[in-house]
């Protein structure tokens, strides 16, 4: 080590320090447990993770919708543009999960990097990603199931014949809000993740597998069906340039669920290369397969006669390909139970880090010889299986949306605190500016969205608008010019770069503080009662943090 005329400078080894009493956790286990996770994941069991946790309704719901509703034949170019703007925090993701190689992704770089608290909202807010968006996901199969089913009804066939029929609709569409489909389904992945980690990898890569080649099949087959006339005007003037962004913001929900192969990082072979290789060869493929879907969907069928619900099934039947649909249909059925499967599994994993952390109770943090959660697995499958079975996908959508956006906010943040630094005559600068950016980007956010939203737009609300913009760039210009590279810094300390090795998130401040301004935005977009759900929520986390504190003194 170095002599430095910079003794405050010792500070900036800790993350250094951090990141090895991680990686030794990792190697030596946890004195608290007899077993430690089994590192068992290769790069492509880690693809695998990410593309079935992403590839869902944007291929199946979304890309339809969007096409007829806001895009028009120009949908391509709305998934392109989320696809980009879902990088800025897919790279963040890619550069922590390398260097924090442990479960628990937000929740763990939000305590490396902000502390307790921090790390509390992160995991309240995975929370929300992983058992929420799994109930969500089968309570949407379960959804599909019934109205695949009702497709059977004889019409022509008199009322006895019709009886096996209506029982069979009654059975699994008894009313009340109860829905018997996703109850099973959520019960079969839970089951299965019982049955062991090694099984339940071994599933995830087959259906991923299959739901490639289903999505591969939808996008070759609708772009042999293409005509050029349905894709002119290529943006329709009743939507304009506007149209593609609010498609972009559709869009941008498509892409969630990569940064599931972070909270895996524990069970990496080789964690540090493989996860930010795992997380960005996802992204590649999922924006291509948009894309190309997109392309297909609107060549196919002109974009006021496609299927807000679904668009492929409908899309080859409009053309005659009969054959086509029922494959599409049939086989989104088959492969949407693997987002279940997938999602879930991460849950067991987050809470056994907290409960190491002594956050949550201990027995979550159980590993049996073979490295299963067994008991995290069980307390977390019967949540899920009551919140799909009972609980309407209307009331779960914008709470599990924007605490995914607060997660991956948290996360680029998380990479800003890493690599720079506050001067030294200056402390605590780079903090203060994240919060007035976090700030501003928020009210730019809404205030662009009630200019987006009004046909006439008011003098006030446009000076306003460009103000809290011009604002947002000036205070991130200042953490770039203002706030120095701990990496600089830190070769001052050292004879070899503390990065070597690592994959490090490119353009560091600029692209981190583009992800949070996108996530801040998207976050604007939810209804007022979505965004007052959040807020309670991430206020009950905050509670349950110093209750915890309390606890422990």
């Amino acid at each position: 080590m170095r002599t430095s005329s910079y003794g405050s400078l010792t500070s900036l080894t800790q993350l250094t320090q951090q990141h090895v009493n991680i990686s030794s956790n990792n190697d030596n286990g946890h004195q608290n447990n007899h077993h430690e996770l089994h590192r068992h994941l290769s790069l492509f069991d880690l693809v695998c993770v990410g593309v079935g946790a992403t590839v869902g309704s944007g291929v199946f719901v979304l890309v339809g919708l969007i096409a007829k509703t806001q895009a028009g034949p120009a949908v391509s170019l709305s998934w392109l543009i989320a696809g980009v703007a879902a990088c800025a925090s897919g790279l963040c993701y890619a550069e922590l999960g390398g260097r924090f190689p442990s479960v628990g992704s937000s929740y763990v770089y939000a305590k490396e990097t902000m502390g307790e608290c921090a790390a509390m909202i992160a995991g309240a807010c995975l929370t929300l990603e992983y058992t929420g968006s799994a109930s969500a996901v089968a309570r949407s199969w379960g959804d599909k199931v019934v109205a695949y089913v009702q497709t059977w009804e004889d019409e022509d066939a008199g009322e006895d014949d019709n009886s096996w029929y209506r029982l069979l609709i009654c059975v699994l569409d008894p009313g009340l809000g109860i829905n018997p489909c996703a109850f099973l389904i959520s019960l079969g992945a839970v089951l299965l993740l019982l049955d062991g980690v090694k099984e339940s990898k071994n599933v995830t890569n087959v259906f991923s597998t299959l739901k490639f080649l289903l999505v591969f099949f939808m996008a070759t087959m609708s772009l042999v069906l293409a005509n050029r006339e349905n894709m002119s005007p290529f943006v329709p003037s009743q939507f304009g340039a506007s149209g593609i962004i609010r498609g972009a913001t559709s869009s941008f929900f498509g892409y969630i669920g990569f940064d599931e192969i972070c909270c895996l990082s524990g069970e990496a072979i080789n964690p540090s290369r493989d996860i930010p290789r795992a997380i960005i060869i996802t992204l590649l493929l999922v924006t291509s397969l948009y894309c190309a879907v997109s392309v297909g969907l609107a060549g196919m069928v002109p974009y006021q006669d496609i299927s807000e619900t679904s668009g492929f099934p409908e899309g080859f039947r409009y053309r005659g390909y009969y054959w086509a649909a029922e494959i599409t249909a049939i086989g989104e059925l088959i492969v949407l139970p693997l987002v279940v499967l997938v999602t879930i599994m991460a849950q067991p994993r987050l809470n056994y880090t907290m409960a190491v952390d002594g956050v949550l109770p201990a027995v979550l943090s159980k590993v049996d010889e073979e490295g299963n959660l067994k008991a995290g697995t069980k307390i977390a499958g019967v949540i899920m299986i009551a919140i799909a079975t009972l609980i309407p996908f209307s009331y779960l959508d914008d709470l599990i949306s924007s605490g995914i956006l607060i997660a991956f906010t948290i996360t680029d943040m998380s990479v800003i605190l890493v690599r720079q630094t506050s001067p030294l005559d200056n402390p605590y600068l780079l903090e203060r500016m994240l919060v007035v950016f976090l700030v501003v980007s928020l009210l730019s956010g809404f205030l662009l969205r009630s200019w987006l939203s009004l046909d006439t737009t008011g003098e006030g609300v446009r000076f306003m608008t460009l103000l809290s913009c011009a604002s947002t760039l000036f205070v991130g210009n200042r953490i770039r010019k203002d706030c120095p590279s701990k990496r600089s810094l830190m070769g001052e300390l050292y004879d070899h770069e503390p990065d070597e090795g690592l994959f490090l998130t490119p353009f560091v401040p600029i692209l981190p503080l583009c992800g949070c301004f996108v996530n801040l935005y998207l976050i604007s977009q939810l209804e007022p009662i979505g965004l007052a759900a959040i807020s309670g929520y991430v206020g009950l986390a905050i509670g349950a943090h110093f209750y915890n504190l309390h606890q422990r003194k």
